[in-house]
């Protein structure tokens, strides 16, 4: 009895599109350091050292509740974050090693773990009211599933949403951390709230208006493209 060779189907890489702030600035940077690389830099090592400081960052806001000083750790840990997770794709186009259902599953699912570990550490610091964030990671995830349903549907991989993309909620954790080693207090319109609780509650906000606005809009496209015969 001989076996049949197993035979994939046709696969298309979806379009990428990108129209953050930082988006001309990041791919320029990224491809002088994929082309300065050394050989032993891989796209596979890069995803574990990003997914490993995104754990990282987790454990050093879970610290941050005994010493503020472990916000630094977070930058650090942000800064290595962006790097692995942004550098390994382009050094796999760049070397012409590209593994598109491969390195998509990957590295999402990497995103995935990632965040539920910094927002789990954020919640045990104390410096945000867990409530908040955990709803930010469920506003986060809901908008993630819609991303990649429209990848596969529509064939289009929307890397930001409007200016904002995930280097720009980097920037914006590393303000936020910049402000909270002063203090995490802010005042509103006479009330003393938490800084990342304002934060987090708008973030949830735009976050959720966000992925309601898409999901409609693609919901709308798609029954247009297969309408009822």
């Amino acid at each position: 009895m001989t076996t049949q060779p197993l035979t994939l189907p046709t696969f298309r890489p979806a379009q990428r599109l990108n129209h953050s702030l930082t988006a001309a600035t990041e791919k320029r940077i990224l491809l002088w350091l994929a082309a300065r690389a050394p050989s032993w830099v891989t796209s596979d090592g890069l995803t574990l050292l990003g997914l490993a400081a995104q754990l990282a960052a987790g454990l050093a806001y879970a610290l941050a509740r005994y010493n503020r000083l472990a916000l630094v750790a977070v930058i650090l840990a942000l800064a290595l974050n962006w790097l692995g997770d942004s550098l390994d794709g382009t050094i796999a186009r760049v070397r012409h090693q590209e593994r598109p259902r491969y390195g998509f599953y990957v590295d999402h699912i990497v995103d995935i773990f990632g965040a539920v570990a910094l927002m789990l550490g954020l919640a045990c610091s104390t410096l945000v009211h867990p409530a908040v964030a955990l709803a930010m990671l469920l506003a986060f995830l809901i908008l993630s599933a819609e991303s990649y349903l429209a990848t596969y549907t529509l064939g289009r991989f929307q890397l930001s949403q409007g200016i904002f993309g995930p280097t720009e909620l980097r920037i914006l954790l590393v303000l936020g951390n910049l402000a909270l080693l002063h203090s995490p207090w802010v005042t509103l319109a006479g009330h003393r709230i938490l800084l990342f609780d304002l934060g987090g509650i708008l973030g949830t906000l735009g976050m959720a208006i966000m992925a309601v606005t898409t999901a409609t809009q693609h919901t709308a496209q798609l029954f247009h493209q297969e309408p009822l015969q």
